[in-house]
C-alpha cells in the first residue's frame, strides 16, 4: 500500500487502481482567467470524466486549474469543435466540427483550436508544420478518453467475456521497441511479482480499475484478461447494471510543431506502452502545456523532449509507471506540477517509475510543485543533467527515494519539504557543484545521503553520457565534489544517520569531496534513534561514524553553529518549533545574494528550513 500523506491530506476518498488502492481527491488551482466566459452557448458535461486531482491542504499549491475552470481568450478566426458538431461543418462557433483531428487538418499555422465541453474519444497529432494553440472553451470541461464502453458480455461459468475486442498494444517493457527487459541486477523495468506492468491494457467498473493477468483461467473478481488471439475480453465481476470501460487508444496527443499550445483539458484513460514514452508528449522547441490534467493512463503520462518546453500548473496521477518524464529537454521549466499516485502498474523503482525524471539536459528548472504519494521516486535527476533547480516544492510520501540527482552536476536545491519517503530523503550520488540551502528533509530513510560510486564520466562505456557534448564532457565528471549544505533541518527519520557521506569505492574522502556544513539543525527524538547524527568518508578506511554533533564537530571540524534537538525540530505542518526560531539568528548562516535571489528572500536572511508560503 502507498503510505497516506500524515497531516497533509483533507476530504479524500479512497480509489483503486489497477490493483493498487490510492487516494484520488477533488483538483483544486488557480485559473487563468483573461476574459469573461462567452454567453453563447451552455457547456457540455464530460461523460464518465475521472475526478480531478488536488493536494489540499499541502504547503505547495500546485496542478492544473479545475477542467471546466479555466477561461481563455479567444481571438478572431478560432476554429471550433464541439460533441455535437459535424466534420463537414465550417468549424465556426455555430457550425462546429466534431472532432480535434478534424480541425487540426483543417487549421493554418498560427490557428487557435477551441474545444467545447465533452468527451472526445480520439488521440491527435499537431504536425510539424502547424504551430497551433488548442485550448478548451470559456469554463467548460473537456475530456480526452482513451476508453470506450463495453456492453456485449455473455456469462461464461463463472467470468463474462466479450467478442469482438480489437484493440491491441505494443508491450514492450523498455524504451526501445520490442527489446526484452533488462536481467543485470537493478536494470530491469518490470517486478516479477506484478509480471504485468508493462501491458498498457486498462479495464474499469463503474470507473474502479481492474488488475489485468496474464491468462483466462487466472481471472477472478476484480481482474481481466484480454486474448488478442481471438479478440476477446474476460471479466472476473459482473457487468449486469454497471459501466464497463476499456482503454482502445494508445497515446493522447503528440504535439511535435515548435511552438505549440496545450491549455484548459482533461486526458484520462490511454494505454501508451512504455516506448510510446507518454500519453501526452512536447515534440518541439517551445511548446507549452498549461492547466492539464493527465490521469490514469498505462505507462508515463506527460513527457517532453525539445528545447524551451514549459509545463505549467499540470496534474500528472494514477498513471501505470511515471507521472512525467523529460530528455534532451535544456531550459525545460516545470511550474507547478503535481505528480501523485503513479506508478500503479509497480515497475521497479528502478531504472524509471514514480513522480517525475529527466535526464540528458541543461537548465532545467522544478518550482512550486508536489511530488507525492508516488510508488516510486519522487523527483529523479539523472544520467548528465546539468544545471538544475528545484525550488519551494514538496516531495513527500514517496515509496522510493524523494529527491535524486545522480551522475550530474550543478545544482540549486533550496526551500524544499522532503518527508516521510521510504528511501532517502534527498540522495546525492556521483554529483557536483550542489547548493543544498534552506530545506526541510524529515522522516524519510537517511534523510541527507551523499555517495559516491564507482562510475567516472571519464569512462565512455559507462552508460548515461550525453551524446550531444564532446567528449570528454568537461562539466560532467560524475564526481562529488563542491556540495554546500546550509541552514536545512535534518530530523528524525528510519535510517542509520542524519546526514552521511560515504565513497563505496572507498577512493575519496569528505574532504576531497568538499563537502562543507554548516548551519544546519539536527534533530532525533531519542539519543539513539537514529543512532549516528554522521556518518563522514575517510576515503580507503571505513568511514566516520558519529553519535553526537559536537564529536562531529570536534573531528572534522564541520558544522561551527549548528544544533542538535533531542526532540522535534517542526511540527505537523513543518513550522519550526520554539526552539529552533529561538536559534535561526545564531545558527543560520546569512544568504548570499545569489541563493537570496533563487529562494525569493531578502540578501541576508537568516533563517532554518524551508519557507511555509
Amino acid at each position: 500500500m502507498i503510505p497516506t500523506f500524515r497531516n497533509v491530506i483533507t476530504r479524500a476518498q479512497k480509489r483503486s487502481t489497477k490493483g493498487r488502492t490510492l487516494l484520488a481527491v477533488t483538483a483544486l488551482g488557480v485559473a487563468t482567467v483573461l476574459v469573461a466566459p462567452m454567453a453563447q452557448a451552455a457547456p457540455s458535461a464530460p461523460i464518465d470524466a475521472a475526478s480531478p486531482i488536488n493536494m489540499s491542504g499541502t504547503r505547495v499549491n500546485a496542478g492544473s486549474a479545475p477542467v471546466g475552470s479555466t477561461s481563455y481568450s479567444i481571438g478572431a478566426g478560432a476554429i471550433y469543435v464541439s460533441p455535437s458538431g459535424s466534420d463537414t461543418s465550417l468549424g465556426t462557433l455555430s457550425s462546429p466540427l466534431k472532432t480535434v483531428s478534424r480541425a487540426i487538418s483543417v487549421a493554418p499555422s498560427g490557428a487557435t483550436i477551441v474545444v467545447r465541453g465533452g468527451n472526445y474519444h480520439e488521440g491527435v497529432k499537431v504536425p510539424a508544420n502547424k504551430n497551433l494553440t488548442i485550448q478548451s472553451y470559456p469554463k467548460e470541461a473537456v475530456w480526452f478518453d482513451g476508453s470506450r464502453p463495453v456492453t456485449n458480455w455473455v456469462a461464461s461459468g463463472k467470468v463474462w467475456v466479450a467478442s469482438g475486442w480489437t484493440a491491441k498494444f505494443d508491450a514492450s517493457p523498455t524504451y526501445t521497441r520490442g527489446a526484452a527487459d533488462g536481467n543485470t541486477p537493478g536494470w530491469s523495468f518490470v517486478n516479477p511479482a506484478h509480471p504485468m506492468a508493462a501491458h498498457p491494457d486498462q479495464m474499469w467498473i463503474d470507473g474502479k480499475a481492474l488488475t489485468q493477468v496474464s491468462a483466462a483461467a487466472s481471472v477472478t473478481p476484480g481482474t481481466f484478461y484480454v486474448d488478442y488471439a481471438t479478440s476477446k475480453l474476460y471479466l472476473g465481476s459482473s457487468p449486469e447494471g454497471h459501466s464497463v470501460r476499456a482503454s482502445d487508444i494508445a497515446k493522447a496527443a503528440s504535439v511535435q510543431s515548435t511552438g505549440s499550445t496545450l491549455r484548459g483539458i482533461g486526458f484520462q484513460r490511454f494505454a501508451p506502452s512504455v516506448p510510446d514514452m507518454g500519453a501526452v508528449t512536447a515534440e518541439k522547441d517551445n511548446v507549452t502545456i498549461e492547466n492539464v490534467v493527465i490521469v490514469d493512463n498505462a505507462g508515463t503520462g506527460l513527457h517532453a523532449v525539445g528545447a524551451n518546453i514549459t509545463f505549467r500548473n499540470v496534474t500528472l496521477a494514477r498513471n501505470g509507471m511515471l507521472g512525467g518524464s523529460a530528455s534532451y529537454a535544456d531550459n525545460f521549466k516545470a511550474l507547478g506540477i503535481l505528480a501523485y499516485g503513479n506508478n500503479t502498474e509497480l515497475f521497479n523503482n528502478a531504472p524509471v517509475s514514480g513522480g517525475f525524471k529527466i535526464s540528458r539536459s541543461r537548465g532545467v528548472t522544478f518550482r512550486d510543485s508536489s511530488f507525492t504519494n508516488n510508488a516510486g521516486p519522487g523527483l529523479w535527476f539523472d544520467e548528465s543533467v546539468y544545471n538544475g533547480q528545484a525550488i519551494h516544492n514538496d516531495i513527500i510520501n514517496n515509496v522510493g527515494h524523494g529527491l535524486i540527482t545522480e551522475i550530474s552536476s550543478n545544482f540549486v536545491i533550496g526551500d524544499n519539504v522532503i518527508t516521510g519517503n521510504t528511501g532517502d530523503g534527498f540522495k546525492l550520488n556521483d554529483t557536483s557543484v550542489v547548493n543544498i540551502w534552506n530545506n526541510t528533509i524529515a522522516g524519510n530513510g537517511r534523510n541527507l545521503n551523499i555517495v559516491q560510486d564507482t562510475r567516472r564520466a571519464s569512462n565512455k562505456s559507462v552508460p548515461g553520457h550525453d551524446p550531444r557534448q564532446a567528449f570528454p564532457d568537461s562539466t560532467m565528471t560524475w564526481v562529488n565534489k563542491d556540495i554546500v549544505v546550509r541552514n536545512n533541518i535534518l530530523a528524525a527519520g528510519k535510517g542509520n544517520c542524519l546526514l552521511c557521506v560515504e565513497d563505496y569505492s572507498k577512493a575519496l574522502t569528505a574532504e576531497a569531496m568538499s563537502v562543507s556544513a554548516i548551519g544546519n539543525v539536527y534533530a532525533r527524538p531519542t539519543k539513539t534513534s537514529p543512532s549516528w547524527t554522521n556518518v563522514w568518508s575517510r576515503g580507503s578506511a571505513n568511514p566516520g561514524v558519529y553519535t553526537t554533533l559536537d564529536a562531529f564537530k570536534k573531528s572534522t571540524g564541520q558544522e561551527n553553529r549548528s544544533m542538535l534537538i533531542e526532540g522535534a525540530a517542526v511540527t505537523s505542518g513543518w513550522k519550526p518549533v520554539s526552539e529552533v526560531i529561538a536559534s535561526q539568528t545564531a545558527v543560520s548562516v546569512p544568504l548570499p545574494s545569489s541563493m537570496a535571489t533563487l529562494l525569493g528572500k531578502p540578501v541576508g536572511a537568516a533563517y532554518l528550513g524551508a519557507s511555509l508560503n
